[in-house]
């Protein structure tokens, strides 16, 4: 068997012919890579390969970028120029957009930016918009309205040309008069007390010096500018950014705007004395509109707590007006001529007597007043108390005896049979006879009573005279309120008592 590892007498016979590479071979080698390695080394990039993620941007003025610039996002390079097209008054720059840079969003916005101080080499700084935005898509467009050029030293000097330079020369002298001159007494009426007599200068120191609150206070309302949602303040320059968009849209419109303001202040020229006399009268108004505006911000907390406490009557009156249109559905007829007439006829008859009635019920209201005092003061109190006279008492208050004692009264005098009603007396009778001094005392020789019991009383309940003391020149709700268990509720001496 043949041995395929060594070559065969052909192959051995050619490479003795050839004698393999030679010095040629390997030098055109090594230019042809020395070639590959500059051109890679200054394109920085490979052929025949696409150039990745691009977006488009339209400038006003692109005149100074250049293919290759740098592209940045917050100093970091993420891309460079690759094409540059014009159209009309504006430029079309295309750029590439590294992995690293990436996601630009629809909202996206670029500035044409040095990369010196003065002068020198340009870049794109591109801004990658807020994360609420989709993502642009390859070869995306940011409008005019979201990009911006820097503005050159040399268009700043061309710009400040000799009649530029004696204006701003006027306004730097006018600006030093302002401040170094001390205002007039009429100038101080329309400035705050605490700055009048100062000059500007010194006024600005003074406003320096307080400056803190003022920083204070702009920097609350900074915090309040970012809104109380996330994302406020983006959605609030988002928003300006389609007025802007509008307004530049609408640029005939704008103008029209401006040729009528135009003709505003060329009226307000022609009455420039009268609004001048105004204007001179504004100081005194708006001093005597400080008072009356003072008052009001004094008046406010209570008109704001009106306004708070009729707010629930408010919400009530439209279902008022709903329950009263029934009445007064029911009430125009009353008003008509027929029945106002009878009705005050009525009103004529009744109004004397009406008016003796009232009279005597104002003598009648003290009299009640005074009689529920009493009943209030001392007759509730002293009916409240419970009689403690030992086995006769029935732990009750006084008001529920004598109750019950009326009760027992009726139940003991009134009957009824088949014939009628009849009453039931006990004439008495008993082994233990009494005896007791007549309280009538109907005449001198027959003052004694006498009796027979069943038992022979044992005390007397509550002693005679038993009435409590009262003086006559108070009023009965000024009155001591009686003790039912005092000296006078006994128990004291029998009567009728027994006799042998």
């Amino acid at each position: 068997m043949r041995d395929h590892r060594k070559p065969s007498r052909y192959n051995q016979q050619f490479f003795r012919q050839w004698g393999g590479p030679g010095p040629l071979f390997f030098g055109l080698i090594a230019v042809f890579l020395v070639l590959l390695g500059l051109y890679l080394a200054f394109t920085k990039s490979i052929p025949f390969t696409s150039p990745g993620y691009e977006v488009k941007a339209t400038f006003q003025n692109a005149v100074n970028i250049a293919l290759k610039s740098p592209v940045r996002i917050a100093g970091v390079n993420v891309g460079k120029v690759t094409d540059m097209e014009n159209k009309g008054d504006n430029t079309v720059v295309t750029f590439t957009v590294d992995n690293e840079g990436r996601p630009i969003r629809e909202d996206a916005s670029a500035q044409i930016r040095p990369r010196l101080f003065l002068e020198g080499n340009w870049f794109i700084d591109l801004d990658p918009g807020t994360p609420e935005s989709p993502e642009m898509e390859d070869n995306g467009m940011i409008p005019l309205s979201n990009t911006a050029t820097s503005v050159q030293v040399g268009d700043i000097l061309r710009t400040l040309q000799t009649p530029e330079r004696a204006n701003i020369q006027r306004l730097l002298v006018s600006l030093g008069t302002a401040l170094n001159q001390e205002p007039t007494a009429q100038q101080d009426l329309t400035f705050e007390p605490f700055v009048q007599g100062l000059s500007g200068g010194e006024a600005l120191n003074l406003a320096y010096r307080r400056g803190e609150t003022a920083a204070r206070g702009t920097a609350i309302v900074n915090a309040a500018t970012l809104g109380t949602e996330p994302n406020d303040l983006g959605n609030l320059l988002r928003g300006l950014s389609r007025v802007t968009r509008a307004v530049n849209e609408r640029g005939d419109d704008l103008q029209g705007f401006v040729t009528n303001f135009a003709t505003f202040t060329g009226a307000l020229a022609a009455e420039s004395e009268n609004l001048g006399l105004t204007i001179q009268r504004l100081g005194p108004t708006l001093v005597v509109a400080r008072s009356a505006l003072v008052s009001l911000n004094d008046a406010l907390p209570a008109l704001r707590g009106f306004a708070i406490a009729s707010t629930p009557g408010l919400n009530e009156l439209p279902r008022t007006i709903r329950l009263t249109k029934p009445f007064l559905r029911q009430l125009k007829p009353l008003l008509t001529e027929r029945e106002l007439l009878g009705l005050a006829q009525i009103i004529q008859r009744t109004t004397p007597d009406a008016a003796k009635s009232a009279s005597a019920t104002l003598k009648l209201l003290p009299q009640l007043r005074s009689f529920g005092l009493c009943i209030a003061d001392t007759i509730s109190p002293t009916g409240e108390q419970v009689i403690n006279d030992g086995a006769f008492g029935n732990g009750q208050p006084a008001h529920r005896e004598f109750f019950y004692a009326a009760v027992s009264a009726s139940g003991g005098s009134n009957g009824l049979d088949g014939n009628g009603s009849f009453a039931r007396l006990q004439g008495g009778g008993g082994p233990v006879r009494v005896k007791q001094s007549d309280p009538g005392e109907i005449s001198p020789i027959e003052n004694t009573l006498y009796g027979r019991l069943q038992s022979a009383p044992l005390g007397t309940t509550p002693l005679a005279p038993g009435v409590p003391p009262m003086v006559s020149d108070q009023p009965c709700s000024e009155q001591e309120i009686p003790d039912l268990n005092g000296p006078m509720a006994g128990p004291g001496a029998p009567s009728p008592a027994a006799y042998p």
